[in-house]
């Protein structure tokens, strides 16, 4: 184990979580609350990864550009005039100024309010004004304009959920997505509308509070009692390799609008992903976007399946009732991360039945910090 990890959380903290048994150590509460850890995940697990950064429909005309922060950096997506989407470091190459601070369409190209310099949608430096004196179009002897571009970030759009790597060395986003193929059951994902957006804003929890919520089904009946026609014993946990989460069998229930009660699965990709199934005809995506150790951007995606869906007729109904789910999950995470300041809380335990998979997303991430 590195000795940064150790001096972060502790020796005896570590080996808590590290010692195998029937009844396993969770994630120690420093993970969850440390600054250098945070700054440790956003140095070694954000880079190497394939992180979820946005949703396709939001950048649907060309010149649509949206910032993201993506392990701590600023970024920007933008539709370019091929019709691809494509990410950059968002920083001017002249003074390296924040170059796009909200959404919106800069037409054909992007302009540094500073000195104007100017680039294309697929990030080439078209004109950097007066930069090599009175002349609007003079450059200094030796200044090479195609190596001042934006700096561009591997990126990847699966359908609607556009994901950045920044270290480069994440595996073809097909095999990433794989597992999780696996599991919907022959779904053709290609039948997927958008529907209508939850925004919840900045939530008072880090970001693997929220993750590990939505991989658990052992809070279901407890957190959303009525909200939810779920009894935990007709669930079961998915611990995949590639794929975490839980699923929901209740095909005999009855099927209502105020509550629900379809099989569902959830499944997530490591580390931001979150995929709701809810069978026959909803999906719904989340966006979690870690800001601090204890701050997250929280946002959900509701999407009908099939060009016949009813949902579209219900979309704010719908909205209504997840906004209330999410509201009751929110409470709770925002509670676990207060409870993690407590001088007592260490890892708390976990259920070798219901919480199996959250052991392996917290393996995860201290794989990847060593």
């Amino acid at each position: 184990m590195s000795s940064s990890l150790q001096s972060i959380l502790g020796a005896e903290a570590l080996a808590a979580f590290e010692t195998p048994g029937p009844v396993a150590s969770g994630l120690p509460a420093a993970a969850y609350t440390s600054e250098a850890f945070f700054a440790l995940e956003n140095q070694r697990l954000f880079p190497d990864s394939w992180v979820f950064a946005g949703f396709a429909h939001e950048l649907a005309r060309p010149g649509d550009v949206a910032p993201v922060t993506v392990a701590g950096r600023p970024l920007i997506l933008v539709r370019d005039r091929e019709n691809t989407l494509r990410a950059f470091h968002n920083v001017c190459r002249h003074r390296c100024l924040k170059l796009v601070d909200k959404p919106g369409n800069l037409g054909s190209r992007i302009r540094c309010p500073y000195h104007f310099w100017t680039y294309g949608l697929d990030g080439s430096l078209q004109v950097a004004p007066h930069f090599g004196g009175q002349d609007p179009r003079a450059v200094p002897d030796g200044f090479e304009r195609e190596r001042h571009g934006l700096v561009p970030v591997r990126s990847a759009t699966w359908h609607d959920w556009i994901f950045v790597n920044l270290g480069g060395g994440a595996p073809p986003i097909e095999d990433f997505v794989a597992p999780l193929q696996k599991r919907l059951d022959g779904l053709d994902l290609s039948q997927l509308h958008h529907l209508v957006t939850v925004d919840l804003g900045e939530v008072a929890a880090n970001w693997k509070l929220l993750m590990e919520n939505f991989i658990e089904p052992y809070h279901v009946q407890f957190v959303h009692p009525t909200t939810t026609e779920q009894p935990l014993t007709d669930h079961y946990t998915i611990n995949d390799p590639g794929c975490l989460g839980c699923a929901v069998d209740v095909s005999g229930a009855a099927r209502r609008t105020d509550t629900l009660s379809a099989d569902a699965r959830y499944l997530t990709l490591f580390p931001n992903f979150v995929f709701g199934l809810y069978i026959p005809d909803q999906v719904g995506v989340h966006l979690n976007v870690p800001l601090a150790p204890d701050r997250t951007l929280h946002r959900r995606a509701i999407y009908g399946i099939g060009a016949d869906s009813a949902l579209a007729e219900r979309k704010e109904q719908l909205a209504a009732l997840w906004r209330e789910v999410h509201l009751e999950d929110v409470a709770i995470c925002e509670r676990l991360q207060q409870g993690r300041i407590s001088d007592p809380a260490a890892g708390g335990v976990l259920s070798p039945v219901w919480e199996d998979a959250v052991r392996s997303f917290q393996e995860l991430v201290v794989d990847r910090l060593k």
